[in-house]
């Protein structure tokens, strides 16, 4: 029952949008990940909060690296492999080194 309320409430008109209420509904995003409009009564568009576009990119790019992972397994990619520890024992990588470690963001 919950889960119908919580869809039930980020439900807004496109009318709305058309009255100049785009900055009050935007403002709703900071604390809804998002929210669905209608045109007709019919779902016509989702808007994202920035957080949620984030999330669900992030969802989205570790599942395309799930499924290469998964397609280089399965043709072989494991006979070239190097188990982990012995990667870090060669690198001279500690496990403390890693917990230390700030995290870097790679673009």
């Amino acid at each position: 029952m919950a889960i119908t309320a919580d869809v039930l409430n980020s439900l807004v008109s496109i009318t709305q949008f058309n009255k100049g209420q785009a900055s009050k509904i935007f403002d709703r995003l900071r604390t809804e990940r998002q929210l669905v409009v209608l045109k007709n009564n019919a779902p016509s568009a989702v808007i994202l909060s920035p957080e949620e576009y984030e999330r669900l990119s992030d969802i989205e790019e570790d599942y395309q690296l799930l499924l290469l992972a998964q397609e280089r397994i399965s043709n072989g990619g494991l006979e070239h492999t190097v188990p982990f520890h012995e990667a870090m024992t060669d690198l001279g990588i500690s496990e403390a080194e890693i917990e230390e470690a700030e995290d870097v963001e790679i673009e």
